[in-house]
């Protein structure tokens, strides 16, 4: 499961898709400009759907501790822009108390501040993300000393797919949802196949996506390993 995180003004790392209130609570403003006790007062449910209302923020220590009951693990997204070190030295904190390092995967588009947590939390696996076909993947990777990069599927190629692999960088492709893939092949186009080309190849370690139904259906249909229920 993929979560984003950002700090509270007392220093808490709490989950927030965004770095503003407004979107999925009933707050306003940034989340780092409220303390704990204030974000844990606010409504994070009913923006989706009446029957979510009431839901709190939580805290990445009660993310860790559902997961675990859940039998997850988790993708971490560092969300948090304007103080990224503290955040880092608090992760290290939460995952020390938790002992949830072998559980986690740090992951970030900011490439520097993920290097930053790959040296300062020992053992720590991250995750780069990039929504463009470089020149030199391998060599995007290996500056940020990633273990594995997050890839959109428009962007995926299997060539790179097989390079990545080669090297030992793992790969997580994320698909779009049913109806985008649905219009896209409506029209002729294959907007999976390099993924599938890939997947065939053994060059992707993931795929990721909002639909979790789906993502098992698209891989069964075209003859590819899929959990179980």
């Amino acid at each position: 499961c993929e979560i984003d995180i950002v700090l509270s003004r007392d220093g808490e790392i709490v989950l927030s898709h965004d770095e503003l209130l407004d979107r999925t609570t009933n707050g306003k403003g940034p989340v780092g400009d409220h303390d704990l006790a204030a974000l844990k007062r606010l409504d994070a449910g009913a923006w989706l759907s009446p029957e979510f209302a009431g839901t709190r923020i939580p805290t990445l220590t009660e993310a860790i501790e559902m997961a675990r009951v859940l039998g997850l693990g988790l993708v971490v997204e560092i969300k948090e822009r304007r103080r990224v070190d503290e955040t880092i030295k608090r992760l290290r904190e939460v995952l020390d108390a938790t002992q949830a390092l072998e559980d986690v995967v740090l992951l970030s588009f900011d490439h520097p501040s993920l290097l930053r947590a790959k040296e300062r939390i020992p053992g720590a696996r991250t995750e780069i993300i990039t929504h463009a076909r470089h020149v030199d993947i391998l060599a995007v990777a290996r500056a940020a000393c990633a273990d594995s990069i997050s890839i959109e599927l428009d962007m995926l190629h299997a060539d790179d797919a097989l390079a990545l692999a080669e090297a030992g960088i793992g790969i997580r492709c994320h698909l779009p949802r049913p109806a985008w893939l649905a219009r896209q092949e409506a029209y002729g186009l294959d907007p999976a196949g390099e993924l599938v080309s890939a997947l065939k190849r053994g060059a992707i370690t993931s795929v990721s996506g909002d639909d979790v139904s789906f993502l098992r259906e698209f891989l069964l249909v075209r003859g590819l390993p899929a959990p179980p229920v």
